[in-house]
């Protein structure tokens, strides 16, 4: 019998060109429940909707989180999760004179039983696995030129140039009820999982991700390559990324000792 172990590590930074950080992260105690926000719509009301978005997952994930080794229970608690970080933002922005627009992106992970992983996601912030080397972009952005691209109007690369790629089609605080992109990834020994603001996905590509990510044994120095490689590209937005490893570890058999 086998299990999956793992080690994660988060860093946030305001980047080059912007004079806030609107982006928020959480990693829970555990390690099993991952959130990356990207705030929008000004600069304090964009960070103050990351900010509720990641509190409101935090708070739920803490006094009632799902059964792990349950696939419905675990897709229903994240469905609900981002549902009550949307109406944490739109009332927020309601109530405000001054922040109508503001909103946030989310992705987030969760890891549960037997090595599976559940994602749920809305907007551009996007959930990498990288295995064996290679980056595999497990989340679609919720963007203008994603759908041109999926309509056949523009090639991927067409996408990271187009000078409409920041704008998003979907986020947490617009609207009553937000629509959110659910899957699942079964994990093996030696995987890694990125979580991103378009901040690092719009300047490190997924073939440099990749190598990058699998030339560390420690998912703090994975983040910190990944931060500077940004920086030392003129960082023109804010960047959060969240890195984990997975490592595949034998599992105890009880002795006859252990069995009395």
């Amino acid at each position: 019998m086998v299990n999956l172990t793992w080690k994660s590590a988060g860093v946030t930074d305001v980047g080059l060109k912007r004079k806030d950080n609107q982006d928020n992260y959480y990693i829970s105690d555990d390690g099993r429940c991952l959130v990356v926000c990207d705030g929008v719509g000004g600069e304090t009301g964009g960070a103050l909707a990351s900010r509720l978005a990641v509190e409101t997952v935090e708070t739920l994930w803490l006094s009632e989180n799902p059964d792990l080794s349950d696939l419905s229970s675990v897709e229903a608690w994240m469905r609900r999760a981002v549902a009550e970080a949307n109406t944490s933002v739109k009332q927020a922005a309601d109530a405000s004179d001054d922040k109508k627009t503001m909103g946030t992106t989310i992705v987030m992970a969760v890891f549960g039983e037997e090595g599976v992983l559940h994602i749920a996601h809305a907007g551009d912030s996007r959930t990498t696995l990288v295995r064996d080397g290679k980056a595999d972009v497990l989340t679609v952005d919720h963007s203008v030129v994603m759908e041109m691209h999926l309509r056949g109007q523009l090639t991927l690369e067409q996408c990271a140039v187009n000078p409409y790629r920041n704008l998003i089609t979907r986020c947490l605080g617009h609207e009553e009820n937000v629509e959110v992109d659910y899957s699942t990834k079964q994990l093996q020994d030696k995987d890694w999982i990125v979580l991103c603001t378009d901040g690092l996905s719009e300047v490190v590509k997924p073939d440099e991700l990749g190598p990058t990510v699998s030339n560390h044994s420690e998912p703090n120095e994975a983040c910190a390559e990944l931060l500077q490689m940004v920086l030392d590209r003129n960082a023109p937005d804010n960047v959060t990324i969240i890195a984990v490893e997975y490592t595949e570890v034998e599992a105890q058999v009880p002795t006859t000792a252990d069995t009395k």
